[in-house]
């Protein structure tokens, strides 16, 4: 006998295998956000056909927000308790909570792409980079930048960060993560995986100067 999801039918073997693989894959990689970076990770909404799975016809924001009525789920929770948390939500998307142990400086793809290739051959401290469907890159720096960004490009001689398409993001803003997909558009990916060596993201002084040099070209 079979059942209806978002206009699909499926068998009970088929969900028995789709249950697998699920764990195997969002369930897996949010354990390893709780519990290897010590990252608090949130159950997002979907987007399909432009509508949003939280329900609201107004949505500002459709696949692009965490669920209201599901709790964050802390750093440090195991796999065993994030698959239990999810199979509470299935399909919900993987999101980052921002402002506690990291915060974001995002810029347009290209940028981002160009700015972390000079970062690499400069061997300046980098975190991971995430990119999404939507043209945006996002460089994970420590706690406290999305705050004192305007402070620290004025000091660098930069007193418009519109200007640079350059904006932080700090308490209270959610980045969805790989492997989920953001609005419908497509999945997020990493420009530059966590690692062992990157626990810790950089002070965004260290990038700012190149993130900004490379905007202002990109601009030109």
């Amino acid at each position: 006998m079979g059942f209806t999801i978002g206009g699909m039918r499926e068998n009970r073997t088929g969900t028995r295998r789709r249950g697998r693989s699920y764990r195997s894959s969002e369930c897996t990689a949010v354990a390893e956000y709780t519990g290897l970076w010590g990252w608090d990770v949130a159950r997002g909404a979907r987007a399909v056909g432009g509508a949003c799975s939280c329900g609201r016809a107004d949505c500002a924001a459709p696949g692009a927000h965490p669920l209201e009525f599901a709790p964050a789920i802390p750093a440090g929770a195991t796999l065993d308790e994030v698959t239990r948390a999810w199979a509470e939500v299935p399909g919900a998307a993987v999101m980052l909570a921002v402002g506690r142990a990291f915060d974001v400086i995002e810029v347009a793809e290209g940028t981002g792409r160009c700015a972390l290739a000079r970062m690499e051959r400069m061997g300046l401290p980098l975190g991971p980079v995430t990119v999404s469907p939507d043209g945006r890159a996002h460089f994970f720096v420590a706690p406290g930048a999305a705050a004192e960004l305007p402070a620290l490009l004025y000091r660098m001689g930069w007193d418009d960060p519109a200007a640079l398409d350059l904006r932080g993001l700090g308490p209270g803003a959610y980045l969805t993560a790989p492997p989920s997909d953001r609005g419908g558009r497509g999945p997020v990916r990493w420009l530059r995986r966590p690692a062992l060596d990157t626990a810790n993201p950089p002070e965004a002084r260290l990038l700012l100067g190149t993130l900004a040099y490379v905007a202002l070209r990109s601009r030109a």
